[in-house]
């Protein structure tokens, strides 16, 4: 009976969850500025201080930067997401809503929630301040969709790697350490400079990750032009994370649980 009443409150619990992990975001709006703070710091600094010796072969540089800048917000975002799971983890939480007749799963889903939600915020704040530094695009409101679509499936791959680390790691640096090849992996790709400027090796492994074909769907996207091949490589390489990680972070959960 109890089984059968748990799952029928399965979403409810998880918003009970996520307005939860919700008001420790807004009581704490460091963590947003944060996340948000820095990659407008590297948008200004490369369009205004960089861009003018970056050949990437367009007029407006700011058009050029804006998809990486967000993949490279998002990748810092999900970090907190590690350090509250683990927080929650450390402080016994998990263990205290376990004896309550709750989904065992929605206190995990509030979590990954609040990162797409947190995540999203940084996103719209970004493009703002592009907008502000001369960021047009010609894109309609399919194409608009489409990136927020890519962008959703990205903060959800990491969001459950994220977890992962969360639930697995012995100390809170080790919690959100594993962030930091996440946030330079755009350097190492098409976000900043044309791959074709690289060193072979290094232009090898730009274009075969994953920041790549992300960044070039996006762009393509914002400029109204189509997306090729790109948008398959970036849903498969979204989607392909975001399953196995879901799968380990859901091994690790129960291991918790």
């Amino acid at each position: 009976m109890e089984t059968t009443t748990t799952k029928s409150h399965f979403f409810t619990d998880i918003r009970v969850m996520l307005g939860r992990s919700m008001r420790h975001i807004f009581r704490s709006m460091d963590t947003i500025i944060t996340v948000t703070i820095t990659p407008i710091a590297m948008m200004l600094l490369f369009v205004y201080v960089f861009g003018g010796a970056i050949q990437s072969g367009t007029d407006n540089y700011v058009n050029y930067l804006l998809p990486g800048i967000l993949l490279m917000a998002i990748a810092s975002g999900i970090s907190y997401t590690a350090f509250r799971l683990f927080t929650d983890v450390q402080r016994g939480i998990f263990e205290r809503f376990h004896t309550m007749p709750i989904s065992r799963s929605a206190l995990l889903w509030g979590h990954v929630l609040t990162s797409l939600v947190s995540n999203a915020i940084s996103v719209v704040v970004i493009i703002l301040v592009a907008l502000i530094m001369g960021f047009r695009s010609s894109a309609g409101v399919l194409p608009w969709l489409a990136v927020a679509g890519i962008l959703a499936l990205f903060t959800l791959a990491l969001t459950w790697v994220a977890a992962i680390a969360g639930l697995s790691a012995k100390t809170v640096d080790g919690a959100s350490a594993f962030s930091y090849p996440l946030i330079f992996l755009p350097f190492i790709s098409s976000a900043f400079v044309p791959t074709d400027s690289m060193p072979k090796v290094v232009r090898v492994f730009a274009e075969n990750q994953p920041v790549t074909s992300i960044v070039e769907t996006i762009r393509a996207l914002l400029s109204n032009q189509p997306a090729g091949n790109d948008i398959w490589v970036a849903l498969a390489w979204c989607v392909g994370i975001m399953l196995v990680a879901y799968l380990f972070a859901m091994k690790a959960y129960k291991r918790r649980a």
